[in-house]
This record gives C-alpha cells, structure tokens and sequence, in this order.
C-alpha cells in the first residue's frame, strides 16, 4: 500500500474550551478553544485586557509625575502641600494657624518652606 503525500492526523482528544468552558474534541494538542467564535472572542478579550494595562499605566505615570515635581522643588504652596499629603486645604491652614506648620506670605501667596513642612512631619512620626 503507497502511502499518501498529505499526513493527516487520527488524533482526537478530549478538551475544554479555554473560553467557554465547554468540553469539545480537540484534533490537534495545540487547540485551545471549540471553534472559531470562542478564538475570536478570546482575542478580543485579550486585546481589550491589554488597553485597560496600558490605561493603568498612564494613570499612574500621571498620577506620579505630580508627586515627584513637588519633592524636587524647595518652597510649596497651599495647593501643593495639600496634593502632597493628601489632605484638604482647611487642614493645612488649621495647622499654619496652630504654628506647626511655617508659612511665610508673599505678596497674596502663601509659602511654605520644604524643610519646614519635612520639620513637622519628623515631628509627627
């Protein structure tokens, strides 16, 4: 008997679908879903899974960005030291009114030192 030029695979296996979970038969051991629509599906997901990482990231990124330009510069503002440390602006006047925290005014803004806010918060700790 000649042997075919084409290999065909006799291979049937038992699988469950990666996507919905069904049970199907599988011809080769690579195949992960039971048909076309649950690949189609998958990768759909999986791309949208990647954009909603990549959102987080910029998120963060942005988020961060703020933070690291105020512990670089040496005299803060109100708004500045309320993004900071988190907190609203009537607990940063309350403190400067209790004179735990220095400010200085110039002109209409209100300053505050680097080292004199990092001073009350060693204090704190």
């Amino acid at each position: 008997m000649q042997q075919s030029e084409t290999m065909s695979s006799n291979i049937r296996i038992n699988r469950i679908c990666q996507f919905c979970n069904e049970e199907f038969v599988a011809k080769t051991t690579v195949t992960k879903y039971c048909g076309d629509n649950c690949a189609k599906k998958a990768y759909k997901q999986r791309i949208r899974l990647k954009k909603l990482e990549k959102s987080d990231e910029d998120t963060l990124t942005k988020i961060n960005i703020p933070h690291e330009r105020l512990r670089a510069k040496e005299f803060l503002t109100i708004a500045d030291v309320c993004l900071l440390l988190s907190v609203s602006r009537w607990t940063v006047w309350r403190k400067i009114k209790e004179h735990k925290i220095i400010a200085k005014k110039i002109g209409s803004r209100v300053l505050i030192r680097r080292a004199d806010l990092d001073n009350y918060l060693n204090e704190i700790s």
